[in-house]
C-alpha cells in the first residue's frame, strides 16, 4: 500500500471515528455508532499493517501478536458479564498506558532513524510525555479495576501531607526531565526514565486510592481520558497522524464526560482528583441513638404479592435501577414486569441518574441488553418533576442516587448531589438485601419515610415473586 493510500485510509477512519462517537451520544443511534466504530477501526489497522512503514518481515510478527489479542478480546467478551463491565473497561485502559510505556522506552533506544538539534529534543520531549501519561493511567487503572471488583476496599486512602507528596513528585519529574534531554547517550538518558516512571506508577496509585467509592463512575470516565491522551502521546512518538486524532477524540470526549458526571454529583472535578470522598460498599447503616444524627423512621416491610399489588393498582409507575439490579442480573426480569405493566395500560418508565452503576452508562446498556424500549428510558432532569403525580416509584438496588439528605441534610457528604426525588411519589419500593448504606457509606432518610416500603431480599428472586404474582 502505498504511503497516499495509507494516508486516504487514515482520513477516512478518522472521519468514521468522529461518526462512531456522534451516533453514541443517542441509545437510538449507538448500533450505528458501534458499526462506524468497527469499520474505522479495521480500515486503520489494515491500513498501518500494509502501509509503507512496516517491512514483509514484520507482518507476520503483527499478525501473530493480532490473533492472541484478539483471542484474548473474544474469550473475555463472551465471558464477562454485564456487572463485571466496569472493572473490564477499566483493565483496558490499563493496557493502553502500558501500550504507550513500551512504545516510549522502544522508541527512545530505536537508533535506526537518527535524530539532531531540535528534531531530537522534540521527540525525546513526546517520549517523557508519553511514558509519564502511560504510566499513571497504567497503575491508576489497576487499582481502580481493584476497586471496582472489590479486590481492593473502596474506602480512600488518604497520606499525610499527600499533597506535598504530589508536588515533590511533580518536581522531582521536571528536573529528571531536564536530565533527560541534556543525556548525550542512550544509557546516560535510561536513569532519568526509569526513575521518572517509577515516580509517574507511584503516582497513577495514590492518585486513585485517594478516591472514594462514591466517585468511581468518575474515575472510569478519567482513565479513559487519560487512556486517551496517551494514545496521543503514541501518535506523537510513531509519527502517527491516526493516533494522534483518535487519542484526542477519546482524551476529550473523556474528560468532557468527566466533567458532566461531576457536575452531576455536584462535584468539583479537581476534589474528585484529590481525592477523600465515599466510603467501602455496604457500611452498615447507623441505628438511632441519643445525641445521633441517623434518621428517625420505622421501617416499614413489604412483601412481593403486595409489591404486586400496588403495581396492578398504579396508573403511573417509575423505576429506578441501581448497582443491586447489575449484581443480581434481574434486568431481564424487570423487562417481563415492564411488558405486562405496559400491556395493562400502565404509564411506566425507568430514571437513570448519570452516576448510577460503577461506570457511564452503565443502567442504560443493562436495560438496553434486556430489550427495555429505549423511549421510556429518560434521564433524571427529564422525570424528577413528574414524580409527584407517579403512583409508584420502585427502587431496585439503588442507594445514593434517590437519597433525599442531598437536599435536606446541609452537613451530608453527599450535599448538593442532584437526586431522583422518588420520596414525592405516592408510594416508594425500595428493593435492597439489607439496611446497608450505599457505596458513600452516607445513611438513607429514604428508608424511614411514611409513604416508603422496603422489599428485602435479593433483586432478581423478588422481583421473579411479583411477576408471579401480577401474572396471577
Amino acid at each position: 500500500m502505498s504511503g497516499n493510500l495509507a494516508t486516504v485510509s487514515y482520513i477516512g477512519a478518522t472521519i468514521l471515528f468522529i461518526l462512531s462517537l456522534g451516533g453514541l451520544s443517542n441509545p437510538e443511534s449507538s448500533r450505528r455508532g458501534n458499526l462506524f466504530g468497527m469499520i474505522g477501526m479495521a480500515i486503520a489497522v489494515l491500513a498501518t499493517v500494509f502501509g509503507p512503514r512496516v517491512t514483509p518481515a514484520g507482518i507476520p510478527w503483527i499478525i501473530g501478536a493480532m490473533v492472541v489479542g484478539g483471542a484474548v478480546g473474544l474469550y473475555a467478551a463472551k465471558v464477562v458479564k454485564m456487572t463485571q463491565m466496569p472493572e473490564l473497561v477499566a483493565l483496558m485502559h490499563s493496557l493502553v498506558g502500558l501500550a504507550a510505556c513500551l512504545v516510549g522506552f522502544a522508541s527512545y533506544i530505536d537508533t535506526s532513524a537518527p535524530l539532531a538539534g531540535a528534531e531530537k529534543t522534540i521527540h525525546e520531549i513526546e517520549i517523557y510525555i508519553g511514558i509519564l501519561i502511560g504510566a499513571v493511567t497504567f497503575s491508576g487503572s489497576l487499582i481502580a479495576f481493584g476497586k471496582l471488583s472489590a479486590k481492593i476496599g473502596g474506602a480512600p486512602l488518604l497520606l499525610p501531607g499527600r499533597h506535598w507528596l504530589n508536588l515533590a513528585g511533580l518536581l522531582v519529574v521536571i528536573w529528571f526531565g531536564r536530565e533527560f534531554i541534556n543525556a548525550h547517550t542512550i544509557a546516560d538518558g535510561m536513569t532519568p526514565l526509569i526513575v521518572m516512571t517509577v515516580i509517574a506508577l507511584l503516582f497513577g496509585i495514590h492518585m486513585v486510592m485517594a478516591i472514594g467509592g462514591a466517585d468511581m463512575p468518575v474515575v472510569v470516565s478519567m482513565l479513559n481520558s487519560y487512556s486517551g491522551w496517551a494514545a496521543a502521546a503514541t501518535g506523537f512518538m510513531l509519527s502517527n497522524d491516526l493516533l494522534i486524532v483518535v487519542g484526542a477524540l477519546v482524551g476529550s470526549s473523556g474528560a468532557i464526560l468527566s466533567y458532566i458526571m461531576c457536575r452531576a454529583m455536584n462535584r468539583n472535578f479537581i476534589s474528585v482528583i484529590a481525592g477523600g470522598f465515599g466510603t467501602g460498599g455496604g457500611t452498615v447503616a447507623k441505628k438511632v441513638g441519643a445525641g445521633d444524627t441517623a434518621p428517625v423512621g420505622e421501617v416499614v416491610p413489604i412483601s412481593a404479592l403486595e409489591t404486586a399489588e400496588l403495581l396492578k393498582e398504579a396508573k403511573s409507575v417509575i423505576i429506578v435501577p441501581g448497582y443491586g439490579m447489575a449484581v443480581a442480573q434481574a434486568q431481564h426480569t424487570v423487562y417481563e414486569i415492564t411488558k405486562h405493566l405496559r400491556e395493562k395500560g400502565v404509564n411506566i418508565r425507568f430514571g437513570i441518574h448519570p452516576v448510577a452503576g460503577r461506570m457511564p452508562g452503565h443502567m442504560n446498556v443493562l436495560l438496553a441488553e434486556a430489550k427495555v424500549p429505549y423511549d421510556i428510558v429518560m434521564e433524571m432532569d427529564e422525570l424528577n418533576e413528574d414524580f409527584p403525580d407517579t403512583d409508584v416509584a420502585m427502587v431496585i438496588g439503588a442507594n445514593d442516587i434517590v437519597n433525599p439528605a442531598a437536599q435536606d441534610d446541609p452537613g451530608s457528604p453527599i450535599a448538593g448531589m442532584p437526586v431522583l426525588e422518588v420520596w414525592k411519589a405516592k408510594t416508594s419500593i425500595v428493593m435492597k438485601r439489607s439496611m446497608a448504606s450505599g457505596y458513600a457509606g452516607v445513611d438513607n432518610p429514604l428508608f424511614y419515610k411514611e409513604n416508603n416500603r422496603m422489599l428485602f431480599g435479593d433483586a432478581k428472586k423478588m422481583l421473579d415473586e411479583v411477576l408471579v404474582a401480577l401474572k396471577a
